[in-house]
């Protein structure tokens, strides 16, 4: 296993024209020479993502994946628009190039963004990387760190006026996500209907203080300095970006978060090495972010039972296309375990919860 993110060879039934997209480029990019190659990063459920080398030049292109509505997860002219307003004021998030909506080109909208080098943390720590408990525990400070200097992001003063309106965003979130949980539940996934219900009776207000919301900031779409792997220097996957309550972005980041000491059912979802000796526990990492921020962190139970219920439903929205056979990739036939796993966790929170 690479400490570095590779691009390997591009999947079966996820291949993309190479002479289109390079006739494309060199229309809009006036300053690429040479030919292209094309190959695929293997990691990630979601939007499909490639390398497109053209001599000493790195880029990535992003499409939605087969078979996906269009929605505020796939659009690839939101997310373009995103990182070009975004990048001036925050420039650890990728420097966008290009987008186009002709799906004659690839059969999707695409657009193509400068290439982050760095590392990015998979499952499990490869052989060649190595962090002591002082790193891992400094690499969790600088994620709540990074994560509160985003919720600091002027959205109006950055032209992100468009990403949403923070206005009913708790409970549009908890209507949207329950509605999109129903419409992909398959035959043999849990109805989650008891998690639905507590989150729409215990949902809290408006924020005071709404902020710049990544909505899908975890340790995988991170990249980090490959001299100093605790440092942070850049944040990836802003195609969900909006303007809302923080506390969501923060509890959805911990529904990911396993500690090494959860139990296995836990254990059994993790997809990232949250559970390394020194690294922070979902409670220190809660309580960084309030000592940072300054908000009120008192009812996270909502927040955290929230994330999960969330992380669960894009779980069943993948295995619905693989039950579909709508794709054929097979690793996401094990999400209907995730799926099943993720309600029996909400439902503890929900049970040791005193909201």
């Amino acid at each position: 296993m690479e400490a570095t993110d590779r691009a390997t060879a591009v999947r079966s039934g996820e291949e993309i024209d190479a002479n289109a997209v390079k006739t494309y480029l060199k229309d809009v990019i006036t300053d690429l020479r040479g030919d292209i190659q094309i190959s695929q990063f293997p990691s990630g459920f979601s939007n499909l993502t490639y390398l497109i080398t053209a001599q000493d030049r790195q880029m990535v292109l992003r499409r939605p994946p087969i078979g996906a509505n269009v929605t505020a997860g796939h659009d690839m002219g939101r997310e373009f628009r995103v990182l070009s307003a975004l990048h001036p004021v925050f420039p650890r998030c990728p420097r966008p190039l290009a987008f186009t909506e002709d799906e004659s080109l690839i059969g999707a909208p695409f657009f193509v963004m400068e290439k982050v080098s760095g590392i990015i943390l998979r499952k499990d720590l490869p052989a060649s990387l190595c962090f002591s408990p002082d790193q891992a525990e400094t690499l969790c400070k600088n994620l709540v760190d990074t994560l509160a200097s985003i919720h600091t992001i002027d959205v109006k003063a950055a032209g992100l006026d468009f990403i949403g309106k923070p206005q009913g965003y708790v409970q549009r979130q908890v209507e949207g996500w329950s509605n999109r949980y129903r419409r992909a539940k398959t035959a043999d996934a849990p109805d989650f209907e008891a998690v639905m219900g507590w989150l729409a009776e215990k949902m809290p207000l408006d924020a005071v203080h709404p902020s710049m919301v990544h909505n899908d900031y975890k340790l995988d779409n991170l990249v980090l300095n490959p001299e100093k792997p605790e440092q942070i220097i850049g944040i990836l996957d802003w195609e969900m970006a909006t303007h809302g309550d923080p506390l969501m972005d923060l509890g959805n980041s911990l529904a990911y978060w396993v500690e090494k000491n959860d139990p296995e059912e836990m254990q059994m979802m993790r997809t990232m090495p949250t559970n390394m000796e020194g690294a922070l526990t979902r409670r220190k990492i809660l309580d960084r972010y309030a000592l940072k921020t300054g908000r009120d962190t008192g009812n996270f139970d909502f927040y955290y039972g929230f994330g999960l219920f969330r992380l669960a439903v894009i779980a069943q929205q993948i295995y619905n296309r693989y039950y579909q056979g709508i794709t054929k990739n097979k690793r996401f036939a094990m999400l209907i375990f995730g799926v099943i796993a993720l309600e029996n966790v909400a439902k503890s929170v929900m049970e040791s919860s005193k909201l």
